[in-house]
């Protein structure tokens, strides 16, 4: 059986193939909620603005080139999207601490190893970093981004993703071993 790509996908959709969409919407719509989730602390909102992101697909054929995967810029629409939903609502928050623990199970780590103490744990870390912070790891190690689509999405070069990254990752240790949680490396 032949991996569907999110791009072949959407050529077959622009030729014609409506069941190619539903393909595209398979491959990215819960990855997409988690992530604008993290924006803007509410199910129903984030699952509104994906939606938003694929009506875009549809009502601007055009503005996809092909020159990253359509992953890259779908997370590039639903960050410009759930930013711009955040800005507009300015009495909300990112993410509640308190909220955080109950999200971290089923968006952050899904590796059953993991006693949920620690998933715990690492979720309100992760929600204790600054925005930037949060948004690189998300997307590097829950998304599966790559540092070049990571630029593509933030409007930032790989370097500074590279560099950003790093300073997460240190932030985020630092936040874990001043909270207890005892680090090892793989």
């Amino acid at each position: 059986m032949q991996k569907v790509s999110g791009e072949s996908s959407y050529r077959r959709y622009l030729n014609g193939d409506a069941e190619a969409f539903d393909e595209i919407i398979n491959l990215y719509k819960k990855g997409l909620i988690g992530f604008i989730l993290r924006y803007v602390g509410d199910y129903d909102t984030a699952e509104d603005i994906s939606e938003d992101c694929f009506v875009e697909l549809i009502v601007s054929p055009g503005k996809y080139k092909f020159k990253s995967s359509l992953k890259t810029y779908l997370y590039g629409i639903a960050r410009n999207k759930a930013v711009g939903h955040f800005r507009r609502n300015k009495s909300g928050s990112f993410i509640s601490l308190e909220d955080a623990g109950e999200l971290v199970s089923s968006l952050v780590v899904e590796d059953e190893a993991v006693r949920s103490e620690d998933k715990e744990m690492l979720g309100l870390a992760l929600t204790a970093l600054p925005k930037d912070y949060r948004e690189v790891l998300e997307l590097h190690y829950f998304e599966g981004l790559s540092y070049e689509e990571i630029g593509r999405v933030m409007k930032k070069s790989p370097k500074a993703v590279y560099n950003l990254a790093f300073r997460a990752k240190h932030a985020l240790k630092e936040k874990l071993e001043k909270d207890g949680f005892i680090y090892e490396e793989p």
